[in-house]
């Protein structure tokens, strides 16, 4: 079982939007995949159509408590650990618990034979549960948007790397992710080209397409169930492809092209 933690303490650089395509992605080519969804905000939760979630199907006993992982809802044949509002609680929660930042981590290792791929989506801060989130990992997966915030993001995330690196030293970033890019702004040209020369390993870009991700968000479907084919579609493919290879999973990811 390989971890994943689509990691960035800014919003809006597509973490749950991967997260949940992605996965999707890596089912339909025959993983056994979980999501985990750390974001008290619950964008991954709501953009797969789950709704009506209690505060105990989250991961907050397991991040406050060490509890087992709660049973997992099951969705466009995925299984999901949802997140709710009441997840934020969690944060002072952990506070003072000796070890509670490993608890997800000792949780999973309980599930080892049960998945091929875990993805986590992390909330957009460096609080407790993105250090959870980060600890879990077997590998980080960055996104990082073409924008001046993907550019002003990158210090905090060297500071964040090198606190939980104390903690676990084997943690490492397999991709990074430049995302939100359009061709035809030569910001994005500018930052793109700087993040070729600053950030290793770094994926294909993926296009500022806003439409299709807001309406396949509101319709609660991953792109390749609500806009198969599309161009959106074929950049989660080549994404999927991309970050199954730095992850070192063993899938063929069909339709994807460089």
């Amino acid at each position: 079982m390989r971890t994943l933690t689509l990691f960035n303490h800014a919003g809006g650089v597509m973490k749950s939007s991967l997260t949940r395509d992605v996965g999707y992605t890596l089912a339909a080519a025959g993983q056994r995949v979980l999501l985990i969804d750390l974001d008290p905000q619950a964008n991954l939760t709501d953009w797969l159509g789950v709704s009506g979630v209690t505060r105990d199907q989250t991961v907050y006993n397991t991040a406050t408590r060490g509890d087992d992982l709660p049973p997992p809802v099951e969705v466009h044949g995925l299984h999901v650990v949802p997140s709710d509002v009441s997840l934020a609680l969690a944060e002072g929660q952990m506070l003072g618990v000796v070890g509670a930042h490993l608890h997800l981590r000792q949780a999973l290792a309980k599930w080892a034979d049960r998945y091929d791929v875990v993805l986590i989506d992390s909330p957009p801060s460096l609080g407790q549960l993105s250090i959870l989130g980060a600890l879990a990992a077997d590998h980080l997966i960055v996104p990082v948007p073409t924008r001046q915030k993907g550019m002003n993001a990158l210090a905090g995330l060297g500071e964040a790397m090198a606190t939980y690196r104390k903690l676990r030293p084997d943690l490492t970033v397999a991709l990074y992710v430049p995302t939100l890019y359009d061709a035809r702004r030569s910001h994005d040209r500018e930052a793109y080209a700087a993040l070729k020369e600053l950030l290793s390993p770094l994926a294909s870009p993926i296009a500022d397409r806003g439409a299709v991700w807001n309406d396949s968000a509101s319709a609660g479907q991953p792109v390749g169930v609500y806009a198969p084919g599309s161009p959106v579609h074929r950049d989660v493919l080549r994404a999927s492809a991309e970050i199954a290879h730095a992850a070192g999973l063993n899938v063929q990811i069909e339709g994807a092209t460089a």
